[in-house]
């Protein structure tokens, strides 16, 4: 009295889908670690600011041109430092929705 099951659950294919599950748990693991180690640089204020960032959103530098400091107007360097991070971050965001979509990033 089968039931057309064999070897309960379908045998080889359940071994063959945890294969593949495996494999894109570990494709995502490699790209994830490409996109960590990965440097995003955002230019703002015609060069004036640049910032670094690798994937993993530390910091690995903050360039700031002499010409841009202006003890008077403290305000406009954060605005050009905030503006690079922001942008540096979305190019790193922007990067992982390409390379990661099933993340839901």
């Amino acid at each position: 009295m089968g039931y057309g099951f064999g070897g309960g659950f379908g045998g080889g294919n359940m071994q063959a889908l945890m294969r593949q599950a495996q494999k894109m748990q570990e494709d995502m693991k490699r790209i994830r670690e490409e996109i960590d180690e990965t440097i995003y640089t955002s230019s703002v204020g015609g060069g004036m600011v640049e910032v670094s960032l690798y994937g993993n959103r530390t910091v690995k530098s903050i360039k700031i041109k002499k010409e841009v400091v202006d003890p008077d107007d403290v305000e406009m360097l954060e605005d050009l430092v905030a503006s690079a991070v922001g942008d540096a971050l979305s190019k790193i965001a922007d990067d992982e929705k390409t390379r990661l979509p099933n993340l839901g990033m």
